[in-house]
């Protein structure tokens, strides 16, 4: 049943490279498979999962096509290190042991964490930071119920993670005008996310800004940078990030479309209101 079981994730792997070579009979230029588009200097193994992972063991067929390699993952079970529960046929990350090659420090199911992750955002207060705490808390509650209804909006922020390492931004809207300062209240910067890597085990992801092209006279994304966090749980419909002693909570969500949407009619209706008021 092993063999078996090990030889459909060898068939599974040869239909996702293949699939990585290409987008039909027509196309000829060959598309770079998901090991070429590794990070440089990343150590982590990537491979597809095998019959006979447990709680203390991971059998992992590498992408190379080789025989499955067994590793020890019973540390990283104590140490709450397995991200997501690997199954036949997933494509896993494993941080290998600097001292035990047969040892995993670190699992991670790489298409468990793909999908949409998302989080909720509440505007702030307009130059809130120059607000004494007592100042903020008036103003807020002598805010009239029609403006509170118009501007105190919650959002849904977060991102989509695809095959092929790409990514993108979930809630983004892009800015239309200068209506937006006209606003009482403003919603955190939601960077526009591009692609995302794993990188030691880390999970690394890259943001860029839209800019004019003026020979082409169009936008384009430009000024791309990266973050690095690390993943702190992953289960079911359940992600935690963090960094630097920070960590942000996300649920998966499946309507991009509907979020999307609902962004920009809260952006409208709110730039409408600005302009009313500014009148």
């Amino acid at each position: 049943m092993k063999t078996r079981n090990c030889i459909a994730a060898m068939l599974l792997l040869a239909l996702t490279v293949a699939c990585g070579s290409g987008r039909g009979e027509k196309s000829e230029e060959r598309s770079a498979t998901n090991e070429e588009l590794l990070l440089k200097g990343d150590s982590t193994v990537y491979g597809l999962a095998c019959e006979g992972c447990t709680d203390s063991v991971v059998i992992l067929l590498p992408t190379d096509g080789s025989d499955p390699i067994r590793y020890d993952i019973i540390d990283a079970f104590r140490n709450r290190q397995i991200m997501g529960k690997p199954k036949v046929g997933d494509w896993i990350a494993l941080v290998v042991n600097k001292e035990d090659t047969m040892k995993a420090d670190l699992v991670i199911d790489l298409d468990e964490l793909k999908g949409t992750w998302c989080y909720v955002v509440m505007p702030r207060l307009r130059n809130a930071e120059s607000m004494t705490p007592k100042m903020r808390k008036r103003f807020l509650e002598e805010m009239p119920d029609s403006v509170r209804e118009t501007y105190m909006i919650p959002r849904e922020y977060g991102f989509t993670l695809k095959r092929q390492w790409t990514a993108q931004s979930v809630g983004w809207v892009q800015p239309k005008s200068s209506l937006e300062d006209e606003s009482p209240v403003t919603y955190p910067m939601l960077k526009y996310f591009t692609e995302w890597h794993i990188w030691n085990g880390r999970l690394v992801m890259t943001s860029g800004e839209f800019v004019r092209d003026e020979e082409k006279d169009e936008l384009v994304i430009d000024n791309l940078e990266n973050d690095t966090c690390d993943i702190l749980f992953l289960k079911g419909d359940s992600l935690v990030l963090g960094s630097e002693g920070q960590y942000r909570s996300y649920y998966r969500r499946t309507n991009v479309d509907d979020i999307n949407k609902r962004a920009r009619e809260i952006a409208t209706e709110q730039a409408r209101k600005a302009l009313e008021e500014s009148k």
